[in-house]
């Protein structure tokens, strides 16, 4: 209050509002202290200008007075925190010390002002020399006893606050002591302890931690569970995060979608795609709503499995719940279509997303760009980085060696420069796999000697070649039948530490089985087995050829046996090889047996049974199926391709778009145009785009045919797709000349529609028969 004297105004400092907590306050200091202090919440009151004045003389005693006596008064606590904070930072003045803060973090807590006090712990950590906790938490319990109705809720905030800075041990040191001191922290200070011990990997220290908890009487709630599945997951535990789910449902705590997410996410990168399914089922049973990370995470899954036509059900499902594709969604969908080789659709998801709004990130438009270097158009490719610049997309080190690797691996060397000097100019040094990209590339020309340069130059630059750098030049002087050069290379890789791998072996083996030096490639190929080094196909294959060129026919055959045992599936030039063989040798019924030998006999080696090899073919994409199919197309052996694609349906195996553009191709090749239509249908109806190739070989076979009206359908089929604006034109030349009956026209535009990549492609298939 305020009165006059002499023409003066004076002020006169009320006494404490509450006796208890002076007398306490004044046990602590002296009564210049309170008085400064009496004057501090006066002057935070009325007058804040005039705390400048009592600065020089504030003590910690004086700062604790406020402190107490403003335990009511939240909008005074806050004002002289600020103050006494800005003190601190500009004239040096310490007079809010460690205990002064720890009483400010009680007030703070019980007033629920978490972001201040959570500022405060922090600053309180940054600058008390405590390396273990223990110091912090002696001011914590000793300022707890001089606050009015203290919680331990103060102790769960500092826990938290500590978990966030990753100071883990600090936070677990005040843990342990404020259960000692039985201060009972709550669920809140372990799942902060947890979260951050698993975020470092430390789940064995988690697992105690976890343990801990349950033995000191605090019920895990659902973001603890979600801690602990996330960080076992994240060991590629999957089985213990099911394990924690089921326990949690045990003890009562409902999984909420981050528990399915997060399980499911697992399941995907596990492989184990059918199992996320199954998860996303149990999540609607038990009325937890799938969201999109949900879908995108299966989705995901479906992608990195090629299962293509099951991610179109999983996106439509999505759809039909309300939630709308992202981002992630649509740069899954583009890199899933383009590494199954359909880059047609991985562009019109591409312009479907500019449509959106939506910003197709650098991964996607490498993705697309790697997709039509491996398809070898490469024009196209420099179109789609020059689009991603436009957009303001920065090219990074993989885009410019996906375009360096493009242009390498069709001899285009100045090109690929070219591209290697711009990588430079935008700050980006080449790395062993654009090197590696580089040694390919003379190595594709035959010019090994200066691939071996590249090899050199790396060094120089600090880079140490790797085995695919090795492995690629040894082949490349295997190609040229310089074999004493290829293993001075081999010998010179070892002795640089680089140990050679089966990639290595195979390339030597097909070196010397070329030259006939049999005996030496089976010395080598028995030296790769000791090495523990498992040989390949490539391997398998390279060994029967020789054998076959000699007229080792039965030695072929039993490493076919072999090859089978080990578990490697023949592919398609396996097959031809020893078809070819026999059919030399005037064998053909045996070659012919050969070929049917999965389908017509009941075990193959070992009591393999058919239906396992058929499970086995469909994790590999089908890959001996479409091997076999290749072959029986190749031979003219139709109705055998047949058998096969009636016996996967049989089996309940979805066929995949490469077996019905084979069969499609194979009844277009051998005059079955009415079966190569019918087939063609029922792969539009399955959702599955026709190969380029395909297309164009059904389209003359119906006009050789004459069958206009199932040509007009093709047609209108292949146009339907076409939906890039630079296809328009050509889509009217097509229709122009159709309904002239110009058909040499009409597949002109085609062909030229293929090679700017306008045609919807269902995936390359190294198929490539005698023109029909």
């Amino acid at each position: 209050m305020m009165y006059r004297i002499s023409g003066r105004t004076r002020m006169v400092f009320p006494r404490p509002h509450n006796q208890r907590w002076a007398s306490a306050t004044t046990t602590l200091s002296s009564s210049n202290d309170a008085l400064i202090g009496e004057k501090a919440i006066a002057y935070l009151k009325r007058h804040p200008q005039m705390l400048a004045s009592l600065s020089p003389r504030f003590t910690p005693e004086a700062a604790s007075y406020v402190l107490l006596n403003s335990q009511s008064d939240q909008r005074t606590l806050l004002k002289f925190l600020t103050w006494a904070q800005a003190q601190t930072r500009a004239r040096a003045q310490h007079f809010l010390t460690p205990h002064c803060k720890c009483l400010a973090l009680h007030i703070l807590t019980r007033f629920k002002l978490y972001r201040t006090a959570h500022s405060l712990a922090a600053d309180l950590a940054a600058t008390l020399p405590d390396p273990t906790g223990a110091a912090l938490f002696r001011h914590l319990r000793d300022s707890y006893h001089r606050c009015r109705n203290p919680t331990s809720a103060v102790f769960d905030l500092v826990v938290k606050s500590l978990s966030r800075l990753s100071l883990v041990d600090k936070a677990l040191t005040i843990l342990h002591l404020a259960n000692r001191h039985r201060f009972s922290p709550g669920v809140l200070s372990y799942n902060a302890v947890l979260d951050a011990l698993l975020r470092r990997c430390s789940l064995r220290d988690g697992e105690r931690v976890f343990r801990d908890m349950v033995r000191n009487g605090v019920s895990p709630n659902v973001y603890t569970y979600n801690v602990m599945i996330r960080g076992v997951v994240a060991r590629g535990d999957l089985e213990r995060g099911l394990g924690f789910m089921r326990e949690m449902e045990k003890e009562g705590v409902s999984p909420n979608v981050v528990t399915y997410n997060t399980l499911i996410d697992a399941s995907c990168k596990r492989k184990k795609v059918k199992e996320a399914m199954a998860l996303l089922r149990v999540m609607a049973a038990r009325g937890v709503a799938a969201n999109l990370v949900s879908y995108n995470s299966v989705i995901n899954g479906l992608c990195g499995e090629g299962r293509m036509s099951e991610v179109r059900e999983v996106f439509e499902e999505m759809s039909g719940k309300g939630l709308v594709p992202d981002e992630v969604t649509y740069n899954t969908l583009v890199n899933g279509f383009c590494k199954e080789g359909n880059f047609h659709q991985g562009l019109l998801l591409l312009s479907e997303m500019a449509g959106k709004g939506l910003s197709p990130n650098v991964v996607t438009y490498t993705t697309l760009i790697n997709c039509m270097c491996k398809a070898g158009n490469l024009s196209r490719a420099m179109e789609i980085f020059d689009q991603m610049r436009v957009r303001g997309l920065r090219p990074n080190e993989r885009t410019y060696t996906t375009l360096i690797d493009g242009f390498c691996q069709h001899g285009l060397l100045n090109e690929a420069y070219k591209v290697l000097s711009e990588m430079i100019v935008c700050g980006f040094l080449p790395s062993v796999v654009t090197y590696n990209a580089l040694v390919h590339g003379y190595c594709f020309l035959g010019r090994v000697e200066e691939a071996v340069g590249i090899l050199r130059g790396m060094v120089e630059r600090g880079l140490s070649p790797d085995v695919v750098s090795y492995s690629t030049v040894i082949a490349g002087f295997c190609r040229e039948r310089e074999l004493g050069k290829a293993f001075q290379m081999k010998e010179e890789m070892i002795e640089k530490g680089v140990l050679p791998d089966a990639v290595t072996y195979s390339s030597l083996i097909q070196g010397l089985c070329l030259q006939q030096k049999l005996l030496e490639a089976f010395d080598l190929f028995r030296e790769m087995l000791r090495r523990g080094l498992p040989p390949d196909e490539v391997t398998y294959t390279s060994l029967i050829n020789a054998y076959c060129v000699e007229g080792e026919l039965g030695k072929a055959l039993r490493l076919h046996d072999e090859m089978m045992q080990r578990g490697f599936l023949p592919d398609d030039v396996t097959y031809s090889v020893l078809i070819n063989g026999l059919n030399k040798k005037a064998r053909t019924k045996e070659a012919k047996r050969l070929l049917l030998k999965l389908f017509y006999e009941e075990s193959v080696p070992n009591d393999v049974t058919y239906n396992t090899l058929i499970e086995n073919c469909s994790n590999n994409e089908f890959k001996s199926v479409v091997g076999l199919v290749k072959g029986f197309c190749m031979k003219g052996l139709m109705n055998e391709a047949d058998r096969v694609f009636k016996t996967m349906l049989q089996r309940n195996h979805k066929p995949n778009a490469a077996i019905y553009n084979l069969i499609i191709h194979g009844h277009c090749r051998s005059g079955n145009v009415h079966k190569a239509y019918n087939m063609y249908m029922e792969l539009e109806h399955c959702g599955f785009v026709s190969h380029t190739v395909t297309v164009m070989a059904l389209i003359k076979a119906l006009a050789r045919e004459g069958m206009s009206d199932e040509l007009s359908q093709v047609l209108q089929n292949i146009l339907r797709s076409c939906k890039l604006n630079d296809a328009e034109v050509a889509k009217v030349l097509v229709e122009v000349n159709f309904k002239e009956g110009n058909m040499d026209a009409v597949l002109n535009v085609l062909t030229e529609m293929a090679k700017d990549g306008l045609l919807p492609d269902g995936g390359m298939y190294s198929y490539a028969p005698a023109s029909t």
